[in-house]
């Protein structure tokens, strides 16, 4: 069951992110190349390889930066699933985490 998987995979990034797995939050895409870039990078990670994705797309699990950025107010963000529909992510996310590549 779909939800059942997304659930241990929630449960999964929780524990890497409550772990202390260090992330890439810096530098953060100030142009659409540089977004593109980290997209890039992205669909070059093996769809299997979730340590890298979260490496790459910089998550934390707690609001970022002087405005406090969290994956709520992100366009990506899905609320009634909390999940990231950034397709080279498509993960679950809680909504006070935060990534690079938060857009609003």
């Amino acid at each position: 069951m779909a939800t059942e998987h997304n659930r241990k995979l929630l449960e999964t990034i929780t524990q890497m992110l409550r772990d202390g797995l260090q992330t890439q939050t810096e530098p953060l895409p100030e142009t659409a190349k540089e977004f593109a870039d980290i997209l890039t990078e992205l669909r070059q990670t093996p769809p299997d390889n979730l340590r890298q994705k979260l490496v790459i797309a910089g998550f934390t699990n707690k609001p970022y930066g002087p405005d406090q950025q969290r994956c709520m107010e992100c366009m990506y963000f899905l609320v009634h699933r909390r999940w990231c529909d950034l397709p080279e992510l498509s993960l679950p996310v809680e909504p006070e985490w935060w990534c690079r590549l938060w857009r609003i």
